[in-house]
């Protein structure tokens, strides 16, 4: 079970999307959960990654400023996997 970073509600790891963070500094989505780098956990909906940036919930989880461009691409990213 994993917590989303926008609503906070627990659900298991195959019903949601890991945000990583790898050792270049760079952000980007998972959707296989296997690749290397820090990770977040956010549901598959647009609304969640609004809550994640209104409550700076990525940012917590990273302990790192996240850059606004950051936050659209993976907004871009959500829509091309078709989880909006």
């Amino acid at each position: 079970m994993r917590r989303c970073v926008g609503c906070q509600e627990m659900k298991s790891k195959k019903e949601m999307i890991r945000v990583i963070r790898t050792q270049e500094g760079e952000f980007s989505l998972d959707a296989t959960g296997k690749k290397n780098g820090r990770g977040a956990y956010i549901c598959p909906s647009a609304e969640c990654l609004r809550k994640a940036v209104r409550n700076k919930g990525l940012e917590r989880s990273f302990k790192q400023p996240i850059p606004a461009q950051v936050y659209e691409a993976l907004e871009k990213e959500m829509g091309i996997l078709g989880t909006e």
